[in-house]
């Protein structure tokens, strides 16, 4: 097999420059898994992404959300399935209340709503999960380390 054909799926890192840590709340069956489709097909999305699967996204806390960022985490964000199409039923409307919650203490402790996101996407969405990796990576990157990290 040639180097070309050992490339990995993951974009590298600027050599130069921040690069933010960013911590993703998949979804098994829909935000992960797109995830790994995107990996099989050989899609590039940023390295610095750090995946953490879960059952649902219904079972991310505000807890979980705050506790990625004390440890480090310039961004965070919650992937799940299509509205309307959780498997937990309604796990992916509970994220979305939880998240709109986080945003709201973010921005009363000064480190900011935008740094959290909600996603929401099918399996067969590869293409749109690395589109919300760049897009949060290139969010990140121009708002620079979280104010906890400084």
């Amino acid at each position: 097999m040639s180097d070309q054909q050992e490339q990995v799926a993951v974009k590298e890192a600027p050599k130069t420059g921040f690069t933010p840590r960013i911590v993703a709340f998949t979804c098994n069956f829909c935000a992960y898994a797109a995830a790994d489709l995107a990996g099989s097909t050989r899609t590039e999305y940023p390295v610095n992404i750090k995946l953490i699967r879960v059952p649902c996204t219904g079972r991310v806390d505000v807890v979980h959300i705050l506790k990625a960022f004390e440890n480090g985490a310039d961004g965070v964000y919650v992937a799940g399935c299509l509205e309307g199409n959780c498997h937990f039923a309604e796990g992916n409307y509970w994220a979305k209340r939880r998240v709109r919650y986080a945003k709201k203490i973010l921005d009363e402790i000064g480190i900011g709503a935008r740094r959290l996101e909600m996603f929401n996407l099918s399996a067969a969405m590869f293409g749109r999960f690395v589109e919300v990796a760049n897009i949060m990576n290139d969010r990140i990157t121009e708002m620079g380390p979280s104010p906890l990290n400084k």
